[in-house]
């Protein structure tokens, strides 16, 4: 919000205020209530407040990158604006300024530049804070031209062409993201929708198959619940990162103090931390490093380290405690389920439940007697069930069935308890969200790849817009194209600090430290425009291809979105095909199955 509206406090604070205001409308009440209604069931609560911070984490970043689009389409209106100024005052610091009087928008801030006392100054300033890199094509442009003047091509002015070719490079990004967004508009809600169903889908089973009720309502149901809430957090997490469409500047972002730095400042924990970093200098370290330059991440590499021992921590815990939980819900559910057995028809009677209930209690008397005690034998039960005022005049088929049925619920409780093999699965999951940052960051390399294409294509924009102004060499080219790049950043600043020292040597590095083939076309024209012919000739295809490379460019953006559209499609898919699968369909197979297997084998012995 502050990149977008620079030097406007108070319209920040506002466009802040109106996001945080509607935000608030919807979760205070929304809060309330759920609490109101779910208070009794922990497990629905934490479902639906979960739920809706990932909405309103949604509607937030979806505000926020509406004001970014409409700042797009201002600045095309801003454009054709100044086109008209320009061909009135023939000045482009003229031309630019009287549309600004007329404009109350951001872009009012090029004026400024242009006509302050250190243009090149402001403009460097300014290279730093600009909300997108259209502005500071247009401010890099507007500056040259103001310095080196206009020049007639074609009998059209080159700065009026160039104005152009920034606003078709706007109009196709406005393209790009409104499709991106139809594509995506659903998905990072129907990635978190079927954890509001896993209650239902319960409580429908349990009333219509009721031989279902031992597995939804002890552990094994709560283990498929907890791994639907954590598949849906990560498919979250993944489906917003696929959808990331360029509007926010991660860079934005407050790295300058956060919490890991904080963390990683105290002494005991800085000397922990760095018995996991790789050591500065080694493969390893290097390695990492580079992850985070592909991955275009603003974390430091002790950050990430930080962010890596925090998460293992608390996963570890984490999974201990719900283990522990896990135990207790299944000890519960034996001593408080009627004791009955169930078949497939359906429930039992209002009568048959009543007598399932005191046989329970009855049973609980005996389980709480040997409770602990691992020597307990079934004939232990049986000597202290023929003693019991429960059992007077019982036969010896019924004293026998019932003391293997309470054996049964015995051997049950006194092993659920925290055992050595859990404690190592939860430093497996811990050990997985240890990894889980690493895994992310090269997800996000991956997705970078994809847009590799697109900003070649931007490249070859800049160097038609640069390649006709007097002046203009092939060191300022490098410099403006390291100044708009993402992906090939690294290398171009790389090749640009070694310029000084030989051209030629430079750009070959470049080409060695790069693979994708179009871009190394363009280094290839570079080198040929260091010694051998001017730029216009290294690039002359550019211009005569103009409209080929366009209709590449609008290519190149739909098949990016139907790819992306399809790992977000089965990333979006993939908690609510979990669901139903492993909550639903499975159990109700499985058990069915079982409880048919075991009615049949009944009747046999009969």
């Amino acid at each position: 919000m502050e990149i977008l509206n620079i030097d406007d406090e108070y319209l920040t604070r506002k466009q802040a205020s109106q996001i945080l205001t509607k935000g608030l409308v919807i979760v205070i009440p929304l809060t309330i209530l759920i609490i109101a209604l779910t208070y009794t069931n922990f497990m629905l609560l934490g479902i639906l407040i979960i739920f809706e911070i990932f909405i309103m984490d949604s509607m937030i970043d979806g505000m926020v990158d509406k004001i970014d689009n409409n700042l797009l389409k201002q600045q095309i209106s801003f454009f054709g604006e100044i086109r008209h100024a320009y061909h009135e005052f023939n000045m482009v610091e003229e031309a630019i300024y009287q549309t600004a009087q007329d404009n109350e928008l951001e872009v009012s801030r090029q004026a400024e530049i242009l006509i302050s006392d250190d243009p090149e100054m402001e403009l460097e300033k300014y290279y730093d804070i600009a909300p997108n890199s259209y502005l500071k094509e247009f401010a890099g442009i507007s500056y040259l031209t103001k310095e080196y003047g206009d020049r007639k091509q074609n009998g059209a002015s080159l700065y009026l062409k160039n104005l152009n070719n920034i606003t078709q490079e706007m109009q196709l990004e406005i393209l790009k993201r409104d499709k991106l967004d139809y594509v995506f508009q659903s998905l990072s809600v129907i990635s978190i929708v079927p954890m509001l169903f896993l209650e239902t889908i319960k409580n429908w089973s349990v009333d219509q198959f009721s031989f279902t009720k031992s597995f939804y309502m002890g552990k094994q149901g709560m283990i498929v619940q907890i791994l639907v809430i954590v598949l849906t957090f990560i498919c979250y997490t993944l489906t917003r990162k696929l959808k990331d469409n360029g509007s926010v500047n991660t860079k934005t972002q407050n790295t300058e103090n956060p919490w890991q730095e904080k963390l990683y400042r105290k002494k005991p924990i800085k000397k922990f931390v760095d018995l996991f970093m790789p050591k500065e200098g080694t493969k390893d370290y290097r390695k990492q490093k580079e992850l985070l330059k592909d991955a275009a991440s603003p974390l430091k590499l002790s950050w990430v380290y930080v962010n890596r021992i925090v998460l293992f921590i608390v996963v570890f815990i984490a999974s201990i405690i719900i283990m522990v939980y896990l135990h207790k819900l299944q000890v519960d559910y034996i001593y408080t389920e009627p004791t009955s057995n169930y078949d497939l028809m359906g429930d039992m009677g209002e009568a048959d439940e009543q007598r399932a209930i005191e046989r329970t209690k009855v049973d609980n008397v005996f389980l709480d007697k040997f409770r602990g005690n691992l020597k307990t034998t079934q004939n232990d039960i049986l000597k202290a069930m023929k003693r019991s005022k429960y059992y007077e005049g019982a036969t010896d088929e019924t004293l026998a069935t019932d003391a293997e049925r309470i054996y049964g619920k015995l051997q049950t409780i006194n092993g659920e308890y925290l055992k050595w093999f859990e404690i190592l699965i939860g430093l497996v999951f811990g050990l997985i969200g240890y990894a889980f940052p690493i895994l992310l960051l090269i997800f996000q390399k991956k997705m970078r790849q994809m847009e590799m294409e697109n900003e070649v294509m931007q490249f070859q924009t800049i160097i038609l817009m640069l390649m006709r102004i007097e002046r203009v060499n092939v060191e300022m080219i490098l410099e403006w194209l390291e100044r708009y790049a993402n992906i090939f950043k690294e290398p171009i600043s790389k090749c640009v600090n070694n310029y000084e020292a030989g051209a030629w040597e430079a750009l070959e590095q470049l080409k060695e430290d790069i693979s994708y083939q179009d871009m190394i076309r363009i280094v290839e024209s570079l080198q040929a425009a260091v010694e051998k012919i001017p730029i216009v000739e290294a690039f002359d295809e550019l211009d005569t291809e103009r409209d080929y490379y366009q209709a590449k460019r609008k290519e190149s953006n739909d098949r990016l979105i139907s790819n992306k559209g399809l790992i977000g499609k089965g990333i979006g898919f993939a908690p609510m095909v979990c669901m139903f699968v492993g909550y639903l369909i499975a159990p109700l197979v499985f058990i069915g199955l079982t409880s048919m297997s075991s009615s049949f084998s009944t009747m046999s012995s009969m």
